[in-house]
């Protein structure tokens, strides 16, 4: 089974998709490369295989396994209408700039389909429709401008009668074209291909610092120093502080999977209207089906995870004769100040790209920024660059976001610091617990392992200072200003943070 950066385990880490086994035998430690990739997830090993394809030496760094970040957490929804709505867009961005959006979104599916044909990847990629229903006044009025925006946008869609689930609904409509796949199956074949073309990838490293200097860039890991000239973050949030850990918030998305007693699984993609949203498909994995259904999200570090499975679980149980909980996993997501991601030339870094802020449409997202970002590196013009640049600003869309997100980032900043748990002694803590705590005056960061022992942290994030909470169900401590996630010995797990957390036991 493949490691994911959660304990919980999604339906792709399953036993039939071993990790995969690279060969970095032919990786010269002192190789100049034409371009570092940092993550290898399918934003990486897409942009990796087409530079490889068009003659570039590429090295792909990852600081777990293939398909260890969000990728292999996905619910794997490949989409044409996004978590940005066509009506949002065109407000913020304008109709023309809409078309772009939607044209960018069907190239990203399209390459998603003829790399499955040309590399013959059996990754259960099949074409859906998908519904997406309204259930009052307020929905159905929102739905309409989705409609209507949609049309203009030049995606296919209608209004129909029917959703294909027990679920009451007012009013809906029908996206054509949609469709869904398994993640690590599609992504293991894209990294075959990419070492068949000559492509490095080095697992298990992290890298904690970048130079850019000299024309050069080097990633700095703690054993080795790549160097390149180009290098690529594709690590779903950029490291370090800088200006997108204020553009971008971190939120968590649940997932559950459920076998059913009267086999009536939906045949299409299905997504209401709630804040936040609710989403739904089926997916046969080793020979049984799954109804998977997603949502309860919240900001990282700000939740309960324990209540959004059981809440998630209780709604599902609501609708469907439900036989079994086979699944329950989450997975992280950063959703953009103004809607769209932010891809391209890192802002004041001539040979450095970024690729983040895809909000819920990793897969399509990550694939379009593998397209825009090789044209770059290529030399190659791209209609999308502008309307995704990363150094877009927009003084409108998104600034009461912007600003929303922030006062929640100072006020976590600030609060966490003065109302932590007092605890007098560590035996009253319960095993396989953790907790923030004032102890002989020093905040800390407790964890009680199984066997009694106790892990020590300085509960301090080493992004920008905030202050850690403790994530009861992926036992990982989760920043909650920029979505830094450690696990239970303080290594970094994912988010913008380059160093551990210091330990002190």
């Amino acid at each position: 089974m493949i490691s994911r950066d959660s304990t919980t385990v999604s339906p792709w880490q399953l036993k039939d998709i071993q990790e995969k086994k690279i060969n970095s035998a032919n990786h010269e430690k002192h190789q100049l490369f034409d371009v570092i990739i940092i993550g290898g997830g399918i934003t990486g090993l897409t942009t990796g295989l087409l530079l490889q394809q068009q003659g570039k030496k590429c090295l792909i760094i990852e600081r777990g396994n293939i398909g260890f970040g969000t990728t292999g957490g996905t619910s794997a929804h490949l989409n044409t209408f996004f978590d940005a709505t066509y009506p949002e867009i065109e407000s913020d961005f304008g109709k023309e700039n809409s078309k772009l959006v939607a044209k960018a979104g069907k190239e990203a599916f399209s390459l998603i389909k003829k790399l499955t044909k040309d590399l013959n990847i059996g990754c259960d990629l099949e074409e859906k429709n998908a519904y997406l229903f309204a259930q009052d006044e307020k929905q159905s009025e929102e739905l309409k401008e989705i409609l209507d925006a949609s049309k203009r946008a030049g995606v296919e869609v209608e209004q129909t009668d029917k959703i294909n689930l027990p679920i009451p609904f007012q009013s809906a409509i029908l996206f054509k074209q949609q469709g869904q796949f398994h993640p690590i199956k599609y992504i293991q074949k894209l990294a075959e291909a990419f070492e068949e073309n000559g492509g490095v990838i080095v697992e298990h490293t992290f890298v904690n610092e970048v130079e850019n200097k000299g024309g050069f860039v080097y990633a700095v890991s703690n054993h080795q120093i790549f160097k390149a000239l180009h290098l690529v973050y594709a690590t779903h949030a950029v490291p370090g502080v800088n200006s997108f850990s204020f553009k971008c918030a971190p939120y968590r998305s649940y997932v559950i999977g459920v076998t059913l007693n009267d086999e009536k699984y939906p045949k299409e993609l299905v997504y209401d209207m709630m804040e936040p949203y609710h989403y739904f498909r089926t997916h046969v994995i080793e020979g049984q089906k799954y109804l998977l259904v997603g949502g309860e999200d919240h900001k990282t570090g700000q939740g309960d995870a324990e209540n959004a499975f059981n809440t998630l679980e209780s709604y599902v149980k609501q609708y469907f004769d439900v036989k079994d909980v086979a699944f329950r996993w989450s997975s992280q997501y950063y959703v953009p100040a103004d809607g769209l991601p932010y891809i391209g030339q890192m802002p004041g870094e001539e040979n450095i790209y970024v690729a983040t802020g895809f909000n819920g449409n990793g897969m399509i997202f990550g694939t379009l920024s593998a397209i825009m970002i090789s044209d770059e590196v290529l030399g190659k013009k791209n209609e999308f660059k502008d309307i995704f640049s990363a150094s877009r600003i927009k003084p409108i869309a998104g600034f009461t976001e912007l600003v929303q997100e922030n006062a929640n980032v100072a006020w976590h900043f600030i609060a966490d610091r003065f109302n932590t748990e007092a605890i007098s002694t560590l035996t009253e803590m319960e095993s396989e617990t953790g907790t923030v705590a004032d102890y002989n005056g020093e905040k800390l960061a407790l964890y009680k392992h199984k066997n009694g022992k106790v892990t020590i942290l300085n509960p301090v994030c080493t992004h920008a200072g905030c202050i850690v909470n403790f994530n009861s169900v992926e036992k990982s401590w989760d920043c909650p200003c920029h979505g830094g996630r450690f696990d239970l010995e303080g290594n970094v797990l994912c988010g913008p943070p380059r160093k551990n957390l210091e330990r002190k036991k």
